[in-house]
């Protein structure tokens, strides 16, 4: 006998005017559990953390962890074939989770990558133990970013050097970036990732490289990469501008790389020109990963029409978890994960599962659906109904 067809899984759904419209959800998209082949781009998604909702603490003032659910997902990523870009932005860091939080899940993540071949793994140093208000002098900002490396190194971790707000407060000309990033990268032990996050992520990085024109910061920026070629894997910008990274990306020295962490373009920057491509370090990979894998074998397969075909409903979807206010985007990579099972809750660091609408997730719900990623629809339907009921929203 043939299986009984399955009804359609259907629930009503905010709109923008105010009414709720009826959705009905389709199919997901079949991806590949593992890849078929080594990928011609190094690709790192910026992995989230999972909280604890059952911790006795203040979630507005203390990070709690669910230590078995955040590492669970570093190996889904690492079975897709994607390197984890550990304790970044998209982790709350310095939003939520902080240094000492940051470097326990530094070393369970690196102690979980020794037990998994091939995995690829490098981790944020940055300054946020040293608040920026306490910042005086360059000299205590090259200390907080020498004391992160050591402990990171010490570990036997590869370092991803982020963005100092304190760098960015006391700073008072490119000079003054040229003498902090000389001092710790004639000292790394490996080379590292430069990371450039835009302020639209972070207001106060605005001014980054002393200046707030981003084509005069880019001057700067280079200038300082370029000069330390040697110890420096690649940079990662997060402007959000995929003409401005073009630009960048042409200038940089022979070997380095670009990572691309433009969530609104990220699949013609991958794909690259006649010229160049750029890598990948990219929070929405993290929400994306079954896609992103896919795509990126299939444009290793030299299939560059499927690697479009499988990426592009994405982009719809990620320029929505990225809209600004920017810095939100954390909320709807975690609620996407919460749809997919991967974590048993929608609590978040910082109580910021509520830093988005409701609208909001309405809209993400129906691109994920369009983009092919609620891998269990019926899973993903009892969710929403669920948290639409939280709002109010009955039937």
């Amino acid at each position: 006998m043939n299986a009984p067809e399955r009804m359609p899984l259907t629930l009503a759904l905010p709109a923008a005017s105010g009414a709720l419209e009826n959705f009905t959800l389709s199919a997901p998209r079949t991806f590949p559990k593992r890849p078929s082949r080594a990928f011609s781009r190094v690709a790192y998604s910026a992995a989230h953390v999972v909280a604890d909702p059952l911790a006795a603490n203040d979630p507005w003032l203390d990070a709690a962890i669910d230590w078995d659910a955040t590492l669970a997902y570093r190996r889904h990523l690492w079975s897709l074939g994607l390197g984890v870009a550990e304790a970044m932005d998209t982790a709350q860091r310095g939003m939520g989770l902080d240094w000492p939080t940051s470097l326990e899940l530094i070393r369970r993540s690196l102690d979980a990558a020794r037990g998994i071949p091939g995995a690829l793994i490098a981790s944020g140093a940055g300054t946020d133990h040293l608040a920026p208000e306490h910042a005086r002098t360059l000299d205590d900002v090259i200390t907080a970013y020498e004391q992160q490396i050591a402990a990171i190194e010490a570990l036997g971790g590869r370092v991803i050097v982020m963005a100092s707000r304190a760098l960015a407060r006391v700073a008072r000309s490119p000079d003054d970036y040229a003498r902090v990033y000389d001092r710790i990268l004639r000292q790394v032990k490996e080379p590292v990732i430069i990371h450039w996050l835009g302020e639209m992520f972070d207001p106060a990085l605005e001014g980054y490289w002393g200046h707030r024109d981003h084509l005069r910061a880019m001057d700067s920026a280079v200038a300082i990469i370029n000069d330390h070629a040697d110890k420096i894997d690649g940079v990662k910008i997060s402007l959000l501008d995929a003409g401005k990274e073009i630009s960048m990306r042409r200038r940089l020295a022979p070997g380095v790389r670009m990572y691309t962490g433009d969530d609104f373009n990220y699949a013609e920057l991958i794909a690259g020109d006649a010229i160049g491509h750029s890598h990948a370090l990219l929070g929405i990979f993290d929400a994306i990963a079954p896609a992103a894998s896919a795509a990126l074998g299939e444009l290793a397969a030299g299939n560059t029409a499927s690697f479009h075909d499988i990426l592009a409903p994405t982009v719809p979807l990620s320029r929505h978890i990225f809209r600004a206010p920017t810095r939100f985007y954390k909320t709807g990579v975690v609620f996407l994960a919460w749809l997919n099972g991967h974590q048993k809750h929608f609590a978040m660091i910082g109580g910021q599962q509520s830093a988005r609408s409701l609208l909001h997730f309405a809209e993400l719900f129906r691109l994920a659906d369009a983009a092919g990623l609620l891998t269990d629809p019926s899973l993903a339907h009892s969710r929403m109904r669920t948290l639409l009921a939280l709002h109010g929203v009955e039937g």
